[in-house]
């Protein structure tokens, strides 16, 4: 790939929905709630963790790492697309693009990890219920985050110098709500066909490989619950498993539904819409699906209402 030392784009125009400018200005309320509904139901299921002791335990960890990372990544995303809902020229300077596209590509990396991490938990205390206390003990589970983490960043960062060294000359019109990778590529004024392929590569590798392991353990867990000889008992198992598998469902299904459609106009239209339910809407409904069936999630945050209303008084 040849470079150049100076960059003549010094800002990309994000083209967003196929709507009038009056209609976006009407999605501006909508998408701010979601955003703020989004932030404060995780960053609550992150303080209900740290907060109950009855909650430290792997399962809760996990799922505290997993509500921190959805803060993070839908405040990649929301905040400049509602900045863009009211304005006219929809810009975004270079280095901001540049690092917008880096965060998601992260983020996204490191979630599927994490949900991998979360899998294995959940067949060790199904598979192994007497070994679950020495098998999945502190150590493990921070080597387990820290590692999710670390695959995320290790997915992305050879990408992300290659492309901040890629030389901009224009057109500077990317036909998305945010700054992506692909898109990027395709402005580029040289031979971005190795990059590209690497992205493809690592995304696939990345996908193929957590998914692979996510289902590994959810084929060891259908079957150890299948021979549990009660239907309260199989019933009992299988619920610590629904969220997590709700998750798994929708994140994988989006990511999937994007990247196997043709490249063609009409497709990239529909991929902004399922864009929106995996970088908008999903993050959102994570709190719902890990709270409302989840006796020990309710009780603690009914616990620490009571504790806010008793020092109120």
């Amino acid at each position: 790939m040849h470079s150049i030392n100076q960059t003549v784009i010094t800002e990309f125009i994000l083209k967003g929905f196929p709507a009038s400018a009056e209609l976006q200005k009407y999605l501006f309320v909508p998408i701010l709630f979601i955003y703020l509904l989004t932030v404060i139901g995780n960053i609550l299921i992150v303080v209900i963790v740290v907060y109950d002791p009855h909650l430290h335990n792997p399962m809760y960890f996990f799922l505290g790492n997993f509500s921190s990372l959805e803060v993070l990544y839908v405040t990649t995303l929301s905040p400049k697309m509602l900045a863009h809902f009211l304005t006219e020229k929809k810009s975004i300077c270079f280095h901001c693009c540049i690092s917008q596209a880096f965060f998601h590509f992260f983020l996204g990396a490191t979630e599927f990890c994490l949900l991998a991490s979360m899998s294995f938990d959940r067949y060790i205390a199904i598979c192994k219920p007497l070994h679950y206390s020495v098998i999945m003990n502190y150590r493990l589970c921070l080597q387990l985050a820290l590692g999710s983490w670390l695959g995320g960043l290790l997915t992305v960062i050879l990408q992300t110098v290659l492309l901040c060294q890629l030389p901009f000359c224009g057109p500077n019109t990317i036909n998305h709500f945010y700054c992506d990778v692909t898109p990027l590529l395709g402005l580029a004024c040289a031979n971005t066909y190795l990059l590209g392929q690497m992205v493809l590569v690592g995304s696939v590798l990345l996908l193929f490989s957590t998914f692979l392991l996510t289902a590994i353990s959810y084929s060891f867990i259908i079957f150890t619950i299948m021979r549990i000889s009660s239907s309260s008992g199989r019933q009992k198992a299988f619920s610590t498993c629904v969220a997590h598998l709700t998750v798994v469902s929708i994140q994988y299904g989006t990511v999937m539904f994007m990247y196997v459609k043709p490249n063609s106009n009409s497709s990239l239209e529909i991929n902004k819409a399922v864009s929106v339910l995996n970088t908008i809407v999903t993050p959102l409904l994570n709190p719902f699906i890990y709270t409302l069936r989840n006796k020990d999630v309710k009780k603690a945050l009914k616990k620490m209402a009571c504790t806010k209303e008793k020092m109120f008084h």
